[in-house]
């Protein structure tokens, strides 16, 4: 199977460990038919003719054998735990860079809940595989060969009796593993649901508090885990109604061992040694065929989760670097410029034919209606959407040129939607230039306007903020996201209504800011606010996937268009805004 065949492929380098585990496994467990063959020698030979002299040789072999048994069952399981344990590291590790790799295409597949299960309990189940099934199916095999192989050498025709049970118990464990394993695939994706729900509600806390709706959200979660609970309870009555079938044809060849047995011991073609021998291994023969259902469940879940993980771990990005890209020397000077580039997204036209150009150095406005594609178009410049058709140009080069590491390296992004990590207010600042001294950490919260607040803060600069910033306001989270940009000292500034939820006061300390850098940038500003744009050298102003008017502040005054309606109304000229819209 391709599930095994990928297991084995990235066990890596303690793949040995997993090979000599196996071993020890069917060493271990053939181990176990040596005391029952001494034990019929006691009996026949010390106890049975009252000759002492192999007494003690007898039983100090019994007791080396349990003792070296029970050593090479030790030096088994932390072969098995180590070598789970790196193949667990190494495949975690390996998908977190996948889905680090991945773009926006992958993340409207999959649910963040869906990949949190995936990257945790099936990962788990895969090493419970390795280091717990693996080995209990050796046991199994070898343990139930062993001891036919000794029994029928030891009495064939009781043997045969014992044997002709066991298929009946192999037809009934395959009726149950054919039963059961789509429940376990369903009961995944019910378990995958679940925990989306939740940590949707974990993460949109603050607007379930808002709307008054954790009735809402706790009835939708309480659906999802009880129908997680009822698709856990019918696997479970599937092999409620399953294994006491095979207990009971397991129990069976007890009865038929002391039966048959006994009927061989009165009729003379079995001693009391053997007789002691069979009633003794008839466990050896019952168990592995009892543990096959328990086993059935456990492969089962294996194989549905590691579906699961397989999915994610071979999934390829679509945004990736080409054969010929290259770290550019030098530091990019930060010439953009877009080339008829149109972009689509699920069927949707969002970007049609856009061109424009900003030089190094210079500074570009966008402005547009909600929708009108603006973030998607700065998103071409670092590679986080791919244009359908056209070229998007850094100095002059295609940005497909550049490594993504590169590219993105030299572009800083405070994007529309804040997110800050759980981490102290620098480190979060410094997130993008983890060794920059503290002092330079300072001086772009500074620039940002977010230095005052934070050394208001319990513990100052050091103040653990909350998941996504929770405790700090909107205002306060933008300032933070373009002091992180700014620290990067990128030759391309992206700030994507980075400054929507500031007072104009702040807005102003910021342009200057923004306006006496101590390093070459372009900027590229998104904003509603004529404010936050009007100094820029070029403005677009974009509807509906296009740019229906471009020039500078006075030159779109002058056309009295979108922008200067737009500039009428937050001017308070609302007459002039609604005569001209009309």
């Amino acid at each position: 199977m391709f599930e095994l065949k990928w297991l084995w492929k990235y066990m890596g380098r303690k793949r040995h460990l997993f090979v000599i585990a196996m071993i020890l496994s069917a060493v271990t467990s053939a181990m176990l038919v040596l005391n029952p063959m001494l034990s019929q020698k006691l009996i026949d030979e010390v106890i049975t003719p009252r000759d002492t002299r192999l007494l003690l040789p007898i039983l100090g072999a019994m007791l080396a054998v349990q003792v070296t048994r029970l050593s090479l069952r030790y030096i088994m399981i932390i072969c098995l735990e180590k070598n789970s344990q790196q193949m667990l590291d190494d495949v975690r590790k390996r998908i977190y860079r996948v889905i680090q790799d991945q773009d926006y295409r992958f993340y409207s597949r999959f649910r963040t809940g869906d990949l949190m299960t995936r990257v945790t309990s099936d990962l788990d189940l895969i090493r419970h595989a390795t280091a717990w099934i693996s080995y209990n199916i050796v046991d199994s095999v070898v343990l139930f060969t062993t001891t036919l192989v000794f029994l029928c050498n030891m009495n064939l025709p009781l043997t045969l009796c014992l044997a002709a049970i066991t298929p009946f118990i192999l037809v009934i464990t395959y009726l149950f593993s054919k039963k059961i394993r789509p429940m376990y695939v369903d009961l995944r994706s019910k378990l995958a649901r679940m925990s989306t729900v939740a940590q949707e509600n974990i993460a949109g806390n603050r607007v379930v508090k808002a709307f008054a709706n954790e009735n809402y959200e706790e009835q939708k979660f309480n659906k999802c885990n009880e129908d997680f609970r009822q698709k856990n309870l019918q696997a479970a009555y599937v092999g409620a109604k399953f294994q006491p079938v095979i207990e009971l044809l397991s129990q069976s060849l007890t009865v038929t061992s002391l039966l048959v047995g006994g009927i061989f011991m009165i009729q003379g073609s079995l001693t009391a040694g053997e007789m002691m021998a069979f009633s003794s291994l008839t466990w050896a023969l019952a168990n592995p065929l009892r543990n096959l259902g328990i086993l059935i469940n456990d492969i089962q879940r294996f194989f549905a989760s590691c579906r699961m993980v397989i999915e994610i771990f071979y999934a390829q990005p679509t945004i990736t670097d080409r054969a010929s890209a290259r770290a550019p020397k030098h530091r990019p000077l930060g010439d953009v410029e877009f080339r008829n580039v149109s972009f689509s997204l699920n069927g949707n036209q969002i970007l049609n034919n856009i061109s424009f150009h900003i030089g190094a150095g210079k500074t570009l406005g966008i402005m547009g209606t909600t929708g009108s594609g603006k973030t998607s178009l700065v998103s071409m410049i670092d590679r986080i959407y791919e244009p359908t058709s056209g070229e998007v140009l850094l100095d002059g080069k295609r940005v497909q040129e550049y490594t993504l590491h590169s590219l993105r390296r030299t572009i800083g992004v405070a994007p529309q939607e804040v997110f800050l990590f759980s981490d102290t207010v620098t480190g979060n600042v410094a997130y993008g230039n983890p060794d920059q001294p503290f002092r330079e950490t300072v001086h772009w919260l500074k620039a940002a306007d977010a230095d005052n607040f934070s050394r208001r803060l319990k513990n100052g600069y050091d103040t653990l903020i909350g998941e996504r910033g929770v405790g700090l306001s909107g205002g306060q989270k933008q300032r933070l996201a373009l002091a992180r940009a700014l620290s990067m000292k990128p030759s391309v500034l992206i700030l994507d209504d980075t400054t929507s939820a500031v007072d104009m006061e702040t807005e102003r300390y910021i342009q200057q800011q923004l306006q006496n850098l101590d390093f070459p940038c372009t900027k590229i500003i998104i904003a509603q606010r004529v404010s936050s744009i009007k100094h820029a050298d070029q403005i677009l102003v974009m509807d509906h996937g296009r740019i229906i008017e471009r020039g500078t502040h006075e030159e779109l005054l002058e056309n009295r268009g979108y922008y200067y309606r737009i500039w009428a109304l937050q001017n308070g000229l609302e007459k002039e805004a609604v005569t001209l819209g009309a």
